[in-house]
């Protein structure tokens, strides 16, 4: 057999691809965090943050992954016994019950049918129903469906009540879609370094609004490590208060430069353009997208009947032609892959993605698609922008 040369690609929901600029600067020897040195970069940083999260807040750094952030709002924010609600469209919304449930507290769940996203009529009806509930924990892109939450509509209903807040894991929207923390009054906003933020995994960030620091005062759910009121101190000070990742946190400098260099809304169409290009090439190959929601990070799409092993589609085209996607996750495995579109993701790195997908149906025996059918559709809304 004819050696050739082999290049990957990964096009994963988490990690992503990091950036060369990037991944030049942990060549560098590392340098000490309680040095001014070390503050300049965190001050930087910190109004990166707030560029990326649109909010006046501090955004606190927390070496973790995005799962620790959300456990982290869950103690620093509520009591024992308070009630929640959590938004369960998929594996990461049931997260949400699992923590809020491990920590004492009731949790009223609105368990959706995978691929679709709550609607503001189900959002409201429980909190009328639930009117003690001091929390709406949900998605804005809830990632093992590839689907997108409507956080505007839900956090307009938390904000005209007085003790509930919106808490939104962001880790697979924020830097993917429009999430203005103030103007939409979202009280917690929580993302992950592995994302949209092109970096490796460990590091999380999240920004609490003024209404949300109020409630964790009251906080009484033991908590050390990850105790944000110390977070807060630290912060205004360009520091963190224990040690941080800092090969992360200079690597996430230079991310947050690239954003600002591309501009905020551009990375937005950015995005929504190589999802449109996605979708539009899944439904060319006479496949079908799961989400009626859909998230501009990734896509979800079902694996057609001809294929009986759904798991075989992200093998074959991760062992034969050297492109990383997801599979689907608890129920799904098996039933849906998953393609992204974010992060440092550009127009090539989707057509690589969709040529790779058509050679991987044909092996393995789906054949309603002309071949080209798939890139030529990427290429094509391409086109027409």
């Amino acid at each position: 057999m004819l050696a050739r040369m082999r290049k990957t690609y990964l096009l994963t929901p988490g990690p992503t691809q990091v950036p060369d600029r990037v991944l030049a600067l942990s060549a560098r020897q590392i340098i000490h965090h309680r040095t001014p040195q070390f503050t300049a970069i965190m001050e930087e940083v910190n109004a990166g943050l707030k560029y990326l999260f649109q909010t006046k807040q501090d955004v606190l750094l927390l070496a973790s992954s995005g799962t620790v952030a959300m456990d982290a709002a869950v103690t620093n924010l509520f009591k024992t016994g308070d009630k929640v609600i959590a938004i369960n469209g998929g594996k990461f919304g049931e997260r949400w019950s699992k923590i809020a449930t491990a920590y004492g507290l009731q949790t009223v769940e609105l368990k959706l049918e995978p691929g679709t996203a709550a609607t503001v009529k189900q959002v409201e009806a429980l909190l009328v129903a639930n009117p003690d509930a001091r929390g709406v924990l949900f998605q804005a892109s809830e990632t093992s469906t590839g689907t997108r939450m409507p956080t505007r509509e839900i956090c307009a209903l938390t904000k005209s009540r007085k003790d509930c807040i919106s808490v939104v894991d962001a880790i697979t929207a924020l830097g993917v879609f429009d999430l203005p923390m103030d103007d939409w009054g979202i009280d917690v906003l929580i993302t992950g370094s592995q994302k949209a933020l092109m970096l490796p995994p460990g590091l999380a960030c999240l920004a609490l609004s003024d209404k949300a620091w109020g409630l964790a005062a009251n906080a009484n759910i033991p908590k050390f490590y990850f105790d944000l009121s110390k977070e807060k101190k630290a912060i205004a000070k360009g520091q963190t208060t224990w040690t941080p990742p800092i090969s992360l946190i200079i690597g996430l400098q230079e991310t947050l430069k690239m954003i600002r260099e591309e501009g905020l809304h551009n990375v937005f169409k950015r995005h929504d353009l190589l999802a449109r290009a996605t979708r539009n090439a899944v439904k060319a190959l006479g496949l079908e997208v799961l989400s009626k929601d859909p998230s501009n990070a990734v896509t979800a799409v079902r694996v057609p009947a001809e294929i009986k092993d759904g798991k075989l589609i992200p093998k074959t085209m991760r062992d034969k032609y050297g492109v990383s996607i997801a599979g689907g996750q608890d129920e799904l495995e098996g039933k849906i892959f998953r393609l992204t579109h974010l992060g440092y993701i550009d127009r090539f790195d989707v057509l690589i993605g969709i040529g790779a997908l058509e050679l991987t149906l044909q092996d393995l025996g789906y054949s309603k698609f002309q071949f080209g059918t798939g890139t030529g559709a990427v290429l094509q809304t391409y086109k027409l922008t």
